[in-house]
């Protein structure tokens, strides 16, 4: 049963609301956020220029890096292949065939968990992490269930690394 709805969800975000003009950021967004870059500069950069919370940065640094590290370790154990619907192929590639759980997913909570209202507000930096995560199985290489288990692993590695 829950193997179906993965795949009614992954069907319903690869067949609603896929133009040109959104599905161009969003791969753009994704790939911004391979291996956690985008959180990993956001992090450096914020310790960067902000001196009185160079300490919080940095530990939203280091979990996000966690964070993928246990992402990687997670998926070379469990190795799920990558979602394949029939007549939709995924619109971006990928570096490995393996899927669960999403490191997109992963780095990007763990970087709104460990800043969330001690640096920036939470709504944006959520915001930023849940459109990572959904962008993931729009462009059909996640199934929801990788990208919820990826956003549970990032904040539980970022509560462990406060």
């Amino acid at each position: 049963m829950l193997r179906a709805v993965d795949i009614a969800l992954l069907r319903l975000l690869r067949t609603h609301g896929h133009t040109p003009v959104l599905e161009a950021p969003l791969k753009a967004y994704a790939r911004a956020g391979e291996h956690g870059g985008l959180w990993l500069v956001l992090c450096a950069l914020g310790a960067a220029a902000d001196p009185a919370r160079r300490g919080t940065w940095l530990r939203a640094l280091r979990a996000v890096a966690l964070a993928y590290v246990a992402n990687q370790a997670i998926k070379l154990a469990v190795r799920r292949p990558r979602p394949q619907l029939p007549g939709l192929p995924p619109l971006t590639s990928t570096i490995t065939r393996l899927s669960y759980p999403s490191a997109h997913s992963a780095t990007a909570f763990a970087c709104a968990r460990s800043l969330a209202g001690r640096t920036l507000p939470a709504a944006p930096l959520y915001a930023a992490a849940a459109a990572m995560a959904l962008s993931r199985p729009y462009l059909g290489v996640h199934y929801p269930s990788d990208v919820l288990a990826g956003a549970a692993l990032g904040a539980a590695v970022a509560e462990l690394a406060a």
